[in-house]
């Protein structure tokens, strides 16, 4: 069973990562168990740091190395490509098991783009936004979205990632989102590789049917 570890900015990292994790288990029918969790806050420098360090922990041999190691950083208007180039120079020397998962500009976005699959949860669609480069701009767009399909927003509408990620339209936002799309490929990839070595799997193609909420 492969083992999978989180290094991530802020809670809604970890709930979208999560969900769309076991979505994928479900899809090529590969089994990660359970997920150890990092996080941090503190914005993007300090997550850097602390990435830093747990990789030196890694290598120290303090804990055995996961199967795959999902880091996630707010692309914060820098781009998917310079906050991957920062990521790629801590990691380097772990290679292959790390992906990086970097919405651009912010995690709230990616929740956003798919109005059916916000319609299907929440009861109402959402308007999927373009890409504007303003501070907490899609924190108060999903806050707003959720309020006005009548639902409690506690987290700012994050909290609904777990009930999101299951119906949204994955193979579409893969064409059409690049942030969104990079992880997403990256994550099949990884997939097909643990289904295609696990002897215990049968080797069948992925069941993409949207389960109902």
């Amino acid at each position: 069973m492969p083992k999978v570890s989180f290094f991530v900015e802020d809670f809604g990292h970890e709930a979208f990562l999560e969900a769309l994790l076991r979505r994928f288990e479900k899809e090529y029918r590969v089994s990660v168990g359970d997920i150890k969790r990092g996080s941090v806050r503190g914005g993007h420098g300090k997550a850097i740091n602390e990435l830093k360090q747990y990789i030196r922990y890694l290598q120290k041999g303090k804990e055995p190395l996961p199967d795959l190691i999902i880091v996630a950083i707010d692309g914060n208007c820098k781009g998917f490509l310079e906050r991957k180039k920062q990521v790629d120079e801590v990691v380097k020397d772990l290679g292959e098991r790390v992906i990086s998962a970097i919405p651009d500009p912010h995690i709230e976005r990616w929740l956003l783009l798919d109005s059916d699959a916000f319609k299907q949860v929440l009861g109402k669609g959402c308007t999927s936004p373009t890409y504007k480069c303003e501070r907490d701009l899609y924190k108060k767009l999903l806050d707003a979205a959720v309020t006005n399909a009548g639902k409690e927003s506690l987290f700012g509408g994050l909290e609904y990632a777990s009930l999101l990620v299951p119906v949204m339209n994955l193979e579409y936002l893969e064409r059409t989102e690049e942030s969104l799309g990079r992880l997403l490929k990256a994550l099949r990839h990884k997939f097909q590789e643990w289904q295609r070595t696990d002897p215990q799997q049968p080797q069948t193609p992925p069941d993409t049917s949207n389960p109902p909420v």
